[in-house]
């Protein structure tokens, strides 16, 4: 690892996968959890549902997920150009995602994902010396693991659909538009279930992308021509042909295009995306690459994908004013399709405003917290 260098490639990466995780994100805090669970009806809410889920939805955090396990290796190589111990650094890291986590998701967004990237961030640890191809390996085997897991989602899901006595209002979201403590009060109660949906629904896929992340850093998989790329780029053809017509059948399934009385359709459907999500996100990696070489991207927006904690934070608090009874109100009475733009505008105005103070400041409001907890 003592050759990684940092890429320009790599903020650009995280800027963008910051934008496509905010527009997935945002309709879990602007609508009721019966209203996202629920496929909606109108063509255009169907139609913006249908895109998220097909191109965003389990996309985008494995590019986040991917650029975590890169950035270990620039820890370490910054760890070690100072003569520090890394573990000792490390491990304080991701006690301070850890915490940052918690206090996001009871006060922010109960969807978070910085608890689940620390602790899955120490299982990392776990692997850090695999070769490349011990890490690509690692990573091969989180895709039936995540298969596994997204058939126990998907039978816990209808377990609950079919239950009459549960209403999907008390499982969360009846008070996210309420007033501030009301919304926190919320949040604070779904967040059990909501964690645990989430580490059936991305634990194995996101611990998979780490170590690919991790296994590009140590094979310098953005310099000129690389090996990884090059073979990423010949791969472009195959990575299309599964992609597309899983993640397509994916969201169908979700959006309920794929009627429910075809159960095994269904399922296939759900837990094939543990392979067309990360062929996807392979895609847009390879896009974003080719984009950040041949764009300049503003220097505001790239300081935001530096300052991803920030970033990540920032879009939460800005949504939580938008659509909580302590900001505009606005929960529950806009559609999927109109949450697009929304949720666009939320994105790069929370990224502007982080790019804005990282340059006036050096670095992003939240960064230098997690620093001070990593004793750096």
């Amino acid at each position: 690892m003592s050759t990684v260098r940092r890429s320009n490639e790599v903020d650009i990466i995280r800027m963008a996968a910051l934008i496509g995780i905010c527009v997935v994100n945002v309709p879990f805090m602007a609508l009721p959890v019966e209203s996202v669970f629920i496929p909606p009806d109108g063509f255009y809410d169907k139609s913006a549902g249908f895109l998220v889920e097909s191109f965003l939805q389990l996309k985008f955090f494995l590019l986040f997920s991917f650029i975590f396990g890169w950035g270990m290796a620039i820890q370490y190589k910054s760890a070690e150009s100072k003569g520090q111990l890394f573990a000792r650094r490390y491990f304080r890291r991701m006690i301070g995602l850890a915490i940052l986590g918690v206090a996001h998701a009871i006060l922010v967004f109960s969807g978070d994902i910085l608890l689940l990237y620390a602790l899955l961030g120490t299982l990392l640890w776990l692997i850090k010396d695999f070769s490349p191809r011990r890490l690509m390996t690692f990573a091969a085997w989180m895709l039936p693991l995540s298969m596994i897991s997204l058939t126990v989602l998907a039978l816990l899901i209808d377990a609950i659909m079919a239950d009459q006595s549960i209403s999907l209002a008390a499982l969360g979201g009846a008070q996210l538009g309420g007033v501030f403590l009301e919304a926190t009060q919320a949040r604070f109660t779904d967040w059990p279930i909501t964690f645990g949906f989430l580490v059936l629904l991305q634990g194995p896929l996101a611990l998979g992308a780490f170590a690919v992340g991790l296994a590009a850093a140590k094979t310098d998989f953005f310099s000129e021509n690389s090996a990884g790329f090059n073979l990423l780029q010949q791969r472009l053809p195959l990575l299309i042909i599964i992609a597309l017509p899983l993640n397509i059948l994916y969201a169908a399934v979700v959006g309920g295009i794929v009627p429910e009385t075809y159960e095994i359709l269904s399922l296939v459907g759900v837990v094939l995306i543990a392979i067309g999500a990360p062929a996807l996100s392979l895609i847009y990696l390879y896009i974003f690459i080719r984009l950040s070489r041949m764009i300049k991207m503003p220097l505001l927006l790239v300081l935001a994908g530096q300052n991803s904690l920030s970033s990540y934070v920032a879009q939460g608090v800005l949504a939580g004013f938008v659509f909580g009874a302590y900001g505009l109100g606005l929960f529950h009475s806009l559609g999927h399709a109109a949450l697009l733009p929304v949720s666009l505008i939320i994105a790069f105005t929370a990224m502007v405003f982080v790019g804005v103070w990282a340059k006036l400041f050096g670095r992003g409001p939240l960064e230098p917290i997690l620093r001070q907890i990593s004793g750096r």
